[in-house]
């Protein structure tokens, strides 16, 4: 029995390979269709149970600016990946000071908490790069991936989704790793791409690509007995900072005038 479980284990994860958008092979036990569905009715229960709770921020100039920031990194995610011009893109301005995090899951659901603002003293440049940075992750199927990670916890929920994915989401599987996707941890490997991805969208979208690197050391300054929420789901290697100054060089050249795109409407839940 362990052999036969072996073997469909093993031809499981050679058929549910797919690419990202830097040619990395990612491993896909749900497909990234598939995330966006679960991911949305995750979202709208979190969504539901901030309001609830009265956690949801109703701040004009906030949600203007976040609106217009977020925008316009939408506007260019829609003209890089087409595909895109059809999710719901929509971002819950989370009440909770002390938290310093962000995050988007597939479909262009997103998340900021007051915190990132509070704490970090965030220029626009800095938080075009935290948005650009989320964002990247659900352009890059991050989600799917994350999903993927949680359902192959169980070897039994893997040989399950050989037979059929609709057969995992029946068994609610899909939705508890959606769940569960807000929780786990990026590999370094989704988070480097994510990097690479989110400077060049917030370039694009006519902001400083050297705030990446102004961002991280006030994050890592952040640190302590206690690091920001947002370093402890987004793993951070120790030559990060190093990584993302040589990538500014060639980011520059992408739009040297900073010209700004046009704002996309995104939805700030209320």
């Amino acid at each position: 029995m362990k052999r036969i479980l072996l073997v469909v284990l093993a031809v499981s994860l050679v058929a549910a390979c797919t690419t990202s958008p830097t040619g990395r092979r990612q491993l896909m036990l749900i497909s990234p269709e598939a995330a966006i569905v679960e991911s949305k009715k995750a979202y709208i229960s979190t969504v539901d149970q901030l309001e609830k709770e009265d956690k949801l921020v109703d701040d004009p100039r906030m949600a203007d600016r976040v609106a217009t920031i977020t925008g316009r990194l939408v506007t260019v995610a829609i003209q890089k990946y087409p595909a895109t011009a059809n999710w719901e893109w929509s971002v819950a301005i989370i009440d909770d000071p002390e938290t310093v995090n962000a995050w988007c899951m597939a479909g262009g659901r997103m998340a900021v908490y007051t915190g990132l603002f509070e704490k970090l003293k965030l220029t626009d440049d800095e938080f075009a790069q935290i948005m650009g940075h989320e964002i990247s992750h659900a352009l890059a199927n991050h989600t799917a991936e994350r999903m993927s990670r949680a359902m192959a916890t169980s070897v039994g929920v893997v040989a399950v989704g050989v037979m059929s994915e609709n057969k995992i989401a029946a068994m609610g599987g899909a939705a508890m790793a959606a769940k569960l996707a807000l929780e786990l941890p990026n590999s370094r490997t989704a988070e480097s791409e994510a990097d690479e991805i989110g400077m060049r969208l917030a370039t694009l979208a006519g902001y400083d690509p050297e705030a990446a690197v102004t961002l991280w050391q006030k994050m890592g300054a952040q640190g302590g007995s206690k690091p920001p929420e947002f370093l402890s789901t987004h793993p951070a290697p120790t030559n990060r900072e190093t990584m993302l100054n040589g990538m500014i060089p060639a980011m520059l050249q992408l739009n040297p005038n900073r010209t700004k795109a046009p704002v996309h409407a995104v939805e700030i839940e209320r």
